[in-house]
């Protein structure tokens, strides 16, 4: 019999690797293609951590309908606006992403090593949720890792990287493959330089994990959001795949709603960089604090992230640069420094967050801080309304006490919209049926976080969807590839009905 086509996989951040992992589980090939030269794509920068409601880590009572409840909010007007058949469609990818992420959180951990014991609350949480590692290394870099690491050993998966795709061929109703080009190098004369672009096809059905469209300022964002000219990012410049699928004929959802994160670093040597390092919603969800030019607090620092960034256009003044940013700077004592671990000696090593004792401030932050340890302690009540404090612990303010500072300011950071899936993974056309022998999941997908992402459920969602994806993917190669190898035992049996419904 002839060997079956691969399942390919375009995307190697963790929504990408985490379907191809699933499809190896149940002995699938896989080819994954990435236009960048190495993988790991956004993800294994995400420095803040993963969500997971009723894990075995978490000290404070939580659900999977708690955390639905909050994505419900922080989604807003895009989810309230939508028809009753869309809200009903938002609401089941809601619903899986919530009671799918304990189980998310332990396949990391017990099935592939992670290490996710410490736990924090990031703005929009009810509770604290999001889970990162003790140890020195970011929680993206740690997951895309080790499922780097344990792919490259399996000899049913390919990584083929600088592998841009620009088509995706259909036949009839159905996903037949891509076209992807490359780019070879190869001699010159006189020392230069000579580049060849090759065209390739590569046949077989198709799982689209490419990411977002946040750093292609002059493509997609400048098409739906004109109005973020000229902001920074904490993106690099990339063009947007959406359209990719559009012209197969995906439908696309939410593509207006654009994730600006209140706090990415202003580097002191290169003020006005267009791409910026994420200033993590950790440090604020340790304890970290917010101070406009005057000294003083604006804004409970853990509301959603759109909440923090209205507050901080409205109340801090626009700096003198050729990028559209604000005088924000960033508080942390020494205690709530110390539980951000490596992250803070990475920044210090930057040079984005500097160590200083309280009397080297201006009089107003000093005022300010003594005012926050009351907070804490217990004296008074927040006039911001914030509930939680990490881990900051000074409460009686002397000029001699460290504090870390550094200077922020709001970053184009994620995109919510983009093409419309069902709970099952599948890329859906525009008279709402799927489209045969696609899925997608992570980033490229629109519907499931509304105006607004909760932080923590960017790497959470490219579990979760990769996983379905991958599962999704696996039954229907069987079904279509009879000569391909048994499922694994744990093929669950509603992906297994739904391929022979496909049939």
């Amino acid at each position: 019999m002839a060997t079956p086509p691969p399942v390919i996989v375009v995307g190697s951040g963790l929504a990408g690797l985490s379907a191809a992992s699933t499809l190896i589980s149940h002995h699938i090939p896989v080819q994954m293609l990435d236009r960048a030269p190495k993988p790991g794509g956004n993800s294994i920068k995400a420095s803040s951590g993963i969500n997971g409601a009723g894990t075995k880590f978490q000290v404070t009572d939580d659900s999977a309908d708690i955390f639905f409840q909050d994505t419900l909010k922080s989604a807003g007007d895009a989810f309230n606006r939508a028809s009753s058949d869309e809200r009903a469609r938002r609401e089941k990818l809601i619903s899986t992403l919530a009671s799918r992420s304990a189980d998310a959180v332990h396949w990391l951990v017990d099935g592939k090593g992670v290490e996710l014991s410490r736990v924090a609350q990031l703005g929009g949480h009810s509770v604290p949720r999001t889970h990162r590692g003790a140890g020195r290394d970011p929680p993206g870099f740690s997951i895309v890792g080790t499922l780097l690491k344990e792919l490259k050993g399996e000899e049913l998966f390919t990584l083929q990287s600088g592998a841009r795709v620009t088509r995706v061929v259909k036949e009839g109703e159905c996903v037949k493959g891509v076209e992807y080009v490359t780019v070879e190098g190869g001699g010159g004369q006189q020392g230069k330089v000579q580049t060849q672009t090759q065209t390739h096809t590569l046949d077989g059905p198709i799982i689209f994990a490419t990411g977002g469209f946040a750093g292609d300022s002059r493509g997609m964002l400048a098409r739906y959001r004109p109005d973020l000219a000229n902001f920074p990012s904490t993106n690099e410049a990339r063009e947007g795949t959406q359209p990719i699928l559009e012209a197969v004929g995906a439908s696309v959802v939410d593509m207006d709603c654009v994730q600006v994160h209140p706090t990415g670093f202003v580097d002191r040597k290169d003020p006005a960089a267009l791409v910026k390092i994420l200033a993590a919603e950790m440090l604020r969800g340790e304890g970290g604090i917010l101070l406009n030019g005057d000294g003083s607090r604006f804004v409970n620092e853990l509301e959603t992230r759109q909440q923090v960034v209205d507050a901080i256009v409205k109340s801090t003044p626009r700096m003198e640069t050729s990028t559209r940013q604000w005088d924000v700077t960033l508080v942390l004592d020494g205690s709530s420094a110390a539980a951000a671990g490596s992250h803070m000696d990475f920044y210090v090593a930057k040079g984005l967050m500097q160590k200083m004792t309280v009397g080297e401030l201006d009089l107003p932050a000093v005022k300010t801080l003594q005012e926050y340890g009351d907070v804490v302690s217990g004296k008074k009540k927040d006039p911001f309304g914030r509930k939680s404090f990490g881990h900051w612990k000074l409460t009686e303010v002397m000029p001699e006490h460290e504090v870390y500072t550094g200077q922020v300011t709001p970053v184009i950071h994620f995109t919510m919209g983009g093409v419309v899936i069902d709970e099952h993974g599948r890329v859906i056309g525009a008279e709402g049926t799927p489209i045969e022998g696609l899925w997608a999941a992570g980033e490229v997908t629109g519907g499931l976080h509304g105006q607004n992402r909760l932080g923590g459920s960017s790497l959470l969602e490219c579990v979760v969807f990769g996983r379905i994806a991958g599962n999704e993917a696996a039954a229907w190669h069987k079904e279509h590839y009879p000569a391909a190898p048994p499922l694994s035992d744990d093929t669950r049996s509603r992906a297994s009905s739904s391929a022979q419904g496909h049939a």
